[in-house]
């Protein structure tokens, strides 16, 4: 019974590959992040991406700068500013997501976003992803737009602000590998 043959140098490089693990960022923590900026350039989209180390939201809004407002916070509960009505969200922790700008025209009051209140993100899809497990949308009420992030656990997460974006990534895991 011979050895499979394996061509010259490949079983070393498979080897390292097997054992090299991805280097995750560390130090977000899970405590409230915010910025008390404000905009009254509207919220035009949500996105989400998959990355090795975590997952990311992005909530555009396009002429808004570098410096749109937000709170980032794990809640016990979503409820809708204004109202006060509860919005379940599924998973095991519930981030709040609230951006400092309208999700509409603030001289005509127009949506600009397409979400519907206790619905889960237009064309967001969150099959396949490690960390979320759903979105809601709660509305946007009095200049500020309030999401529900549904995650697998309440994990680190931490906040950018990019031109005219709030960039949200939560977490894998409390690990520095993925």
């Amino acid at each position: 019974m011979g050895a499979a043959a394996v061509p010259a140098g490949a079983a070393p490089a498979a080897a390292r590959a097997a054992t090299a693990a991805t280097a995750c960022p560390t130090g977000w923590g899970s405590l409230a992040k915010t910025d008390t900026s404000a905009t009254i350039s509207p919220v035009r989209d949500v996105r989400t991406g998959r990355h090795d180390c975590f997952d990311r939201m992005v909530i555009d809004v396009p002429g808004g700068g570098s410096d749109v407002g937000y709170s980032v916070r794990y809640v016990d509960r979503l409820y809708q500013d204004g109202s006060g009505q509860y919005i379940p969200v599924a998973g095991g922790a519930i981030l709040e997501v609230r951006v400092y700008a309208p999700a509409y025209d603030p001289e005509t009051g127009a949506p600009t976003y397409p979400g519907r209140v206790a619905r889960p993100l237009p064309g967001v899809d969150l099959t396949g992803y490690r960390t979320f497990r759903d979105t809601r949308y709660a509305g946007s009420f009095e200049g500020e737009t309030q999401i529900g992030l549904g995650v697998r656990a309440r994990l680190p997460f931490r906040v950018l602000q990019l031109d005219g974006r709030v960039i949200v990534d939560v977490a894998h895991s409390w690990t520095a590998t993925r």
